[in-house]
């Protein structure tokens, strides 16, 4: 959801003029607050914040009794290269397991809170197909290695 001038404050806004914000906030049913040394927030409703996270568990459940009642996931298998079209670069069996732990890492969100599952689930397995639909990377990925090539950088 992006968000535009109109939905965002500063953190000085806030600071001069709390109720404003709040009111601000309530309207439209969240603002995004910009703070120039620090990460920004968003501000927003009780009930908006519980209203997403019932929406997530909902939709979590409905994945996971898919998978219960059909273990291939075969329906969420079909689905998947529609809203993840670099899936194509992925074998059935990784779809497969991508799939499911997708589904896993988003009933963790829904369940648990855990947010950042979700999105390592996807970085990881968009990596795997990156590297995959590159013919030269991939041969030499899977080239045999020997010995300890020191720290690894691990970029974003």
């Amino acid at each position: 959801m992006s968000t535009s001038h109109a939905d965002a404050v500063t953190f000085s806004d806030l600071s001069r003029n709390p109720r404003a914000v709040a009111e601000r906030a309530a309207r439209l049913g969240r603002v995004r607050v910009t703070h120039r040394d620090a990460p920004d927030f968003y501000l927003t409703t009780a009930d908006r914040a519980e209203h997403q996270a019932q929406t997530l568990a909902t939709a979590s459940r409905l994945f996971l009794a898919l998978i219960k009642h059909d273990p291939t996931a075969r329906t969420l298998v079909i689905a998947m290269p529609e809203v993840f079209p670099w899936v194509r670069h992925l074998t059935v069996d990784e779809l497969r397991a991508f799939t499911l732990e997708l589904v896993e890492a988003l009933s963790d969100a829904a369940e648990l809170e855990v947010d950042t599952t979700t999105q390592e689930v996807i970085a990881g397995w968009r990596a795997t197909a990156r590297i995959k639909a590159d013919p030269a990377r991939y041969a030499e990925a899977r080239k045999a290695t020997k010995g300890d090539f020191g720290p690894v950088e691990v970029s974003a």
